[in-house]
């Protein structure tokens, strides 16, 4: 196990390796000094930090384990991670992982206390292009569908139970969900350029039983400092005629450019907007907004193209680039922006569905279309390290 010390004198020792590069262009030499602390490309392609290893967990097309016959989905998207509670799988957890495709759906992947992967499985069918979504405190995935007039999906992790569609959550172009339990509520962003931002009030919590959708309007400059947010009712969540859709339905609404990733972590719901190339912290007690990292502006400009999003158990945010470097940027409050890890020679697909597990070991995530675009094979890989360290780099940046 590589101890706080090692970990620190060997970051140190690959920064200083860095110096000697030749000489690049000022981007070239940002993208160098960003990706400083980076090994060189493991047999997997990723470049990761001193301790760190990868490997490949599912591809598409393939099965993942002899005891299923299920292959693995095309287009891996936005997943989570649950520890799996039942007597004949004690310590293991569930990896649930939706398709963003004409498919849709969820797939699952099953690991025993080992991390190996014993049983593959679909927990949801006959949905379309399901991107994000969001883990529940009751240990359900809430899949969500990127499309007009697309829903929200309760699922499963384990099978057992069958989906069902939560008409609460409003029907529009979903992208993420996040459960805020202190104050009952669910948050939602909306995959359009001219998208808002939601919440579903649930005063029979955890029931859906009574939820009523409300849209966000901030009133003052989330880039010079908290900005207020009022939320108003949405008339009509299910809409059927276009000029009614739920972005359309209050004139206060303010507009989010492209809603994407979404996370509930410790008072604050974080989320990324990829029209912007911004992420954004809302404090759901003072019920105020600002914008914690912006491209154009940062000191840190090497994440772009942000897409899902989760945090770890030390406060960490995580990035996933979708058309920007193919990296896993982590991210705190203040903006500092470090990539955690570079997939090499797969510049024409996304990176989606990071997630941890419930301990922080094990980090969980998809290059959705792989190395070959023109195929769409998606690759799902787990990386495993001293993550409890990371905030070093944000010390030595």
């Amino acid at each position: 196990m590589t101890n706080r010390r090692t970990f620190v004198s060997n970051l140190l020792k690959i920064s200083a390796l860095s110096l000697t590069y030749p000489a690049v262009s000022l981007a070239g030499q940002k993208e160098q000094q960003a990706m400083r602390h980076l090994l060189p490309a493991d047999h997997n392609g990723i470049r990761l930090p001193y301790g760190f290893k990868s490997r490949i967990v599912a591809q598409a097309g393939v099965q993942p384990s002899s005891n299923s016959s299920y292959r693995w989905h095309q287009l891996p998207d936005g997943g989570a991670v649950f520890k799996d509670r039942s007597r004949s799988n004690h310590g293991g957890w569930v990896y649930a992982c939706n398709e963003e495709s004409k498919t849709g759906g969820v797939g699952a992947l099953k690991f025993n206390a080992q991390g190996d992967v014993i049983d593959a499985y679909r927990i949801l069918d006959n949905t379309l292009w399901n991107c994000a979504g969001g883990k529940t405190p009751w240990n359900t995935w809430l899949s969500a569908e990127e499309t007009p007039y697309g829903m929200v999906w309760e699922t499963d992790p384990f099978g057992l139970n069958p989906a069902k569609r939560i008409d609460c959550l409003g029907s529009f172009e979903h992208e993420a969900c996040a459960v805020d339990p202190v104050h009952r509520v669910i948050y939602l962003t909306e995959d359009e350029k001219n998208g808002c931002f939601y919440r579903t009030v649930l005063p029979n919590y955890p029931s859906y039983t009574g939820g009523r959708l409300q849209v966000a309007e901030v009133q003052g400059d989330p880039m010079q400092g908290p900005a207020k947010v009022s939320w108003h009712d949405v008339p009509d969540p299910n809409p059927v005629k276009p000029e009614l859709e739920t972005r359309f339905q209050v004139k206060k609404a303010t507009e989010f450019n492209g809603g994407e990733g979404l996370w509930f972590y410790a008072g604050h719901v974080y989320f990324s907007t990829k029209g912007d190339n911004r992420i954004w912290s809302l404090n759901t007690e003072t019920q105020t907004i600002k914008v914690i990292y912006d491209f154009k502006t940062s000191a840190y400009p090497v994440l772009s193209g942000v897409d899902n999003i989760t945090v770890d158990n030390h406060g960490t945010l995580f990035v996933c680039e979708d058309g920007g470097n193919m990296q896993i940027v982590m991210l705190n409050e203040a903006g500092v922006a470090i990539p955690l890890l570079h997939i090499e020679n797969q510049q024409k697909s996304e990176i989606t569905g990071v997630a941890f597990t419930d301990d922080g070991t094990r980090m969980y995530f998809n290059s959705q279309r792989g190395p070959s675009a023109g195929q769409s094979r998606g690759i799902t890989y787990e990386v495993t390290g001293p993550f409890e360290h990371l905030k070093q780099f944000f010390k030595t940046s």
